[in-house]
């Protein structure tokens, strides 16, 4: 079979549901650690800490890592890494003389995978020779989100028909998905990001850059805006419309996860008629009143149709995000994008940190975390406001 640029495309579509089996099967098991393992709240809690300090590690890795090795090494170690990182959380945890020391190795396998997934599919599928560029980077975060929903169903469905001490045969299951496409880009042709006679942009030079720097000030107030609300859906279901644990889950992160798929999807098909700085202003704004909504409403499924109305909002930040550094800094290279990843995780990490804090400040009241994290949105629409002038002053568009 003759492979095409097509069909790297799609393997990059799998790649980005491998990150949200990474993201998104752990969490699941917490409670199931606790009492079959023996991990006490704290060495979870750590488990969390751990897989977003590896991630940042691996991004910072990739920056410089990635130019040596080439694109094709980079994605068959990231899938490697998950497809191994699944059976070592199935199987060391019974091997190794302490359960939580199996489950951690497996937990940094996967972050390595999950890292350099996310650093490397973006500017694989920048590179391929396709038309409308800002929609296909829409539609492959895309299936982030399906990937997530997918995850949270098909485990729900797995636990409830065969019990969740069976979990382990699951996490080898999960774990065909990166073997396979992993297998499959050793074949699948990658195109260079940068033409043969063009350097990328030394670091030093991204660093003087005032664009790069409104640009990380973006992604980070992109994944803060988006997991200040996402990482606490499932609380806030449980707390304002008091259901369970798992209809918690399915009602909270599921419609999120669903609504930001929606916008993607949306402006993955229908891309090529709307504005992309537009858009994304139009979005900064709608996530304001979704967290005004969500924070602020006074009947509970208000406040969750606002957790939706939040997730379609955010949608097209952080792949936003991601299309206008590549238009302004064409030669940013690697490094731009693995810098721009690391920029969105801290923000990951920012946004359901203050939100937490807020919320532990206001005697539990969630809805004052989650109205403080309007900063964020905020932030992003100032950032807009200066990436605009800066390219009209500059005309930095290349």
């Amino acid at each position: 079979m003759r492979y095409t640029y097509d069909h790297t495309v799609r393997g990059c579509f799998v790649g980005y549901i491998v990150q949200a089996i990474i993201n998104n099967f752990a969490p699941l098991l917490f409670l199931t650690f606790q009492k079959e393992l023996g991990l006490t709240i704290p060495q979870v809690t750590a488990l969390v800490t751990i897989n977003f300090a590896v991630q940042l590690l691996t991004d910072l890795a990739a920056a410089a890592l990635v130019d040596r090795i080439g694109y094709r090494a980079g994605m068959v170690i990231a899938h490697l890494a998950a497809a191994v990182g699944f059976p070592a959380m199935a199987f060391l945890p019974g091997i190794l003389p302490a359960p939580y020391a199996g489950i951690l190795i497996a937990v940094c396998l996967n972050a390595i995978g999950g890292g350099l997934l996310e650093v490397l599919v973006s500017p694989v599928v920048e590179a391929c020779p396709t038309d409308h560029k800002e929609k296909t980077m829409s539609l492959l975060h895309s299936f982030y989100c399906w990937g997530h929903m997918g995850v949270v169903l098909i485990s729900t469905v797995f636990f409830a028909v065969f019990g969740v001490e069976h979990w382990r045969f699951l996490a080898m299951l999960w774990a065909v998905v990166p073997l396979c496409n992993g297998l499959l880009f050793l074949r699948l042709p990658i195109a260079p990001l940068l033409d043969e006679d063009e350097a990328s942009m030394p670091i030093k030079e991204l660093l003087k850059n005032r664009l790069f720097w409104v640009l990380m000030l973006l992604m980070v107030c992109a994944g803060a805006s988006e997991q200040g609300v996402s990482q606490w859906a499932s609380a806030f279901a449980e707390q304002g419309l008091g259901v369970s644990k798992t209809i918690g889950d399915l009602a909270g992160p599921m419609l999120f996860a669903a609504c930001m798929g929606t916008a993607r999807f949306l402006y993955g098909k229908f891309g090529e008629k709307i504005d992309l700085q537009r858009f994304m202003l139009f979005s900064g704004l709608l996530c304001i009143a979704a967290y005004l909504l969500t924070a602020l409403s006074p009947l509970p499924l208000f406040g969750l149709l606002g957790c939706g109305v939040c997730g379609f909002s955010v949608g097209i930040l952080w792949p936003g995000t991601f299309s206008l550094g590549a238009k302004a800094l064409r030669k940013g290279g690697t490094t731009l994008f693995a810098l721009l990843a690391l920029a969105g995780d801290v923000g990951c990490g920012s946004g359901p940190t203050l939100v937490g804090l807020v919320t532990e400040q206001a005697g539990g009241s969630l809805s004052a975390g989650i109205l403080s994290g309007i900063v964020f949105p905020a932030l992003l629409l100032a950032g807009l406001a200066c990436y605009r002038s800066i390219c009209r002053k500059y005309q930095t568009h290349q």
